[in-house]
């Protein structure tokens, strides 16, 4: 499931220039495993992991980091045209 999990996150983000991290697109959501909703966070495709930063409360930078093989969704949520 890695390749395909990795094709949603592609579709879901684009790269950010001069880092190996992808940012999300302009009004696309995240949600992994029907956990927390991330916009607007930075998104890196690590060999065993993927990592999720978001901001969190009085401007922290939060880091959140999933196992390939625990991820069981991915839910995007985007505009409809």
């Amino acid at each position: 499931m890695k390749k395909t999990w990795e094709r949603i996150f592609e579709y879901a983000s684009m790269p950010v220039h001069g880092t190996m991290s992808r940012k999300l697109r302009k009004n696309v959501y995240l949600q992994i495993n029907e956990g927390k909703i991330y916009e607007e966070a930075v998104i890196f495709l690590g060999e065993e992991f993927v990592r999720i930063t978001g901001e969190g409360e009085k401007n922290q930078t939060i880091n959140t980091y999933y196992d390939w093989q625990k991820i069981a969704s991915i839910r995007t949520y985007g505009p409809t045209d």
